[in-house]
């Protein structure tokens, strides 16, 4: 079920919350197993065969996490349940997202014949698998005071992370599932959620679908052996970005949304990263949970930068070799995660030697915007191999992006054949890299939003008014459109 269908917005939502707040304050419990029953049902709605794997993965990691518990944190026996547990997750994680990658692999380079068979991949099992593992690695090192069942199953099966993030710990939403005040009906968050929610619903259904066939054009034509021209190629590289960057930010936005309609607080995951200055920067603020995750259960466990600089720059590549893969069964995932390893291996090193020989050269705008500049041309560069289906055709939309030669079939012809005209390509991509670039970005607006439905009533009415129709419209576009568009990061 999307958040952009009408199923959703007319039927599942309204129900859902209306349920919730109805149910008796002091039973807090029934409130929380019906969150908990209706996330289970919206997973279940899209992929109905995987409900026994989600629940079984949940009791499974419930029940590891209580014997890691009461053996103590950091203890030689809690340790080896955390292994037990964490390997029982990685194999499963392996099994459904990598089986085929891996014996394909194996046909290709040794020139075998095996097969598989089909091996469908459960949607959201890469969150809720590292949401859970890192339940059980906190557990370990920290200890766990919470083990609610039904807090627990909520925590993991929580409807608006739960298909495409955040990773969220065990620490930042228990107490809140345990707190009577978040089972209160409150006029204010609600509002300020039904406004962010529809802010995303923008995003997603205006601006990243209405980029789309851009994108999709030209990598469609590369990878069936078309070479793009110079125009072509950089806007379908330009379009990607912004299509990507809206999608999941609009994803973002409507998981919090609704998460303030329910009185919860989902971390941030997503902070305008297309204005960082260094790829450092890049990665707070791009999937802020998961590069918390591996920075903390992948990146610090390595070795972090304890171990001297080279060695450092070894944990990084292998850092985010490993998160590219984790994105991805497929080789040109594993690519762009070791570019960004090498990125980051480059920043930090030129960082040291700025720090030495001239600490104040970042404090001029010619070094920012030069910084910023190159910073963004690094993160299209692995977008390209982050798209493209194959490395001919990420080969072919790089050199389309350095040549100046026209194709023997006569300039933007691919676009042409599309219906799609190359100048409203190009204000696309000026009014999205403007949107992106200077206006406020939604973590603010919503704060903002928020601090004014609870100091002025009376803004309420008028912002409810505003955000439920706006998100009633967005819902119709949507549902006018031939084919469903899902968010991005639902395959990851």
């Amino acid at each position: 079920m999307l958040f952009t269908s009408a199923a959703f917005a007319f039927l599942y939502l309204p129900i859902v919350a209306l349920v919730f707040y109805l149910l008796p304050r002091r039973h807090r419990t029934l409130a929380a197993g019906w969150l908990f029953a209706a996330s289970v049902f919206f997973y279940g709605y899209w992929m109905p065969e995987f409900v026994a794997l989600l629940l079984g993965s949940i009791v499974w990691n419930y029940s590891v996490g209580r014997r890691i518990a009461t053996r103590g944190a950091r203890t030689p026996a809690a340790k080896r349940w955390l292994i037990v547990g964490v390997t029982v997750n990685l194999l499963l994680l392996g099994y459904f997202k990598y089986a085929n990658f891996f014996v394909d692999s194996v046909n290709a380079l040794v020139g075998a014949g095996w097969h598989l068979g089909e091996v469908l991949l459960p949607i959201g099992i890469s969150f809720f698998t590292f949401t859970q593992i890192a339940f059980l690695a906190d557990g370990y090192q920290k200890g766990v005071r919470e083990f609610a069942f039904t807090h627990y199953g909520l925590f993991v099966t929580y409807f608006p992370h739960l298909v495409a993030g955040p990773v969220l710990h065990h620490a930042q939403m228990m107490p809140q599932f345990r707190d009577a005040a978040n089972y209160r009906f409150n006029t204010g968050n609600f509002i300020g959620g039904l406004a962010i929610f529809a802010l995303g619903l923008f995003k997603k259904v205006v601006l990243a679908d209405g980029i789309s066939p851009y994108a999709d054009t030209v990598f469609n034509a590369a990878e069936a052996g078309a070479q793009p021209d110079l125009a072509e190629a950089w806007i379908g590289a330009l379009a990607y970005t912004f299509q990507l960057y809206f999608d999941f930010s609009g994803y973002s936005d409507m998981a919090i949304g609704l998460s303030w309609m329910f009185n919860i607080r989902l971390p941030y995951n997503f902070n305008s990263p297309y204005r960082a200055l260094s790829i450092s920067d890049f990665w707070r603020r791009w999937h802020m949970s998961l590069s918390a995750f591996l920075r903390d259960y992948l990146y610090i466990p390595l070795g972090g930068s304890q171990k001297g600089p080279s060695r450092r720059y070894i944990n990084l590549f292998i850092t985010m070799l490993l998160g590219g893969l984790w994105h991805g069964a497929a080789w040109t995932f594993v690519v762009w995660g070791g570019l960004h390893g090498l990125y980051l291996a480059i920043n930090h090193a030129f960082r040291a030697t700025v720090a030495k020989h001239a600490p104040r050269l970042s404090e001029h705008l010619a070094y920012r915007l030069s910084a910023w500049a190159i910073t963004l041309l690094a993160v299209i560069i692995g977008w390209v191999f982050f798209r493209a289906e194959s490395f001919g055709a990420a080969g072919r939309i790089l050199s389309g992006m350095t040549s100046l030669a026209i194709p023997p079939d006569g300039p933007h012809v691919l676009l042409w054949n599309a219906g799609l005209d190359t100048m409203r390509g190009w204000t696309w991509c000026l009014i999205l890299g403007a949107l992106a670039f200077l206006c406020p970005n939604s973590n603010r607006i919503g704060e903002a939003l928020l601090a004014r439905t609870r100091a002025r009533p009376r803004f309420c009415a008028t912002l409810g008014g505003t955000g439920l129709s706006l998100a009633v419209l967005l819902v119709f576009i949507n549902e006018t459109r031939s084919a469903a568009s899902a968010f991005i990061y639902f395959n990851f």
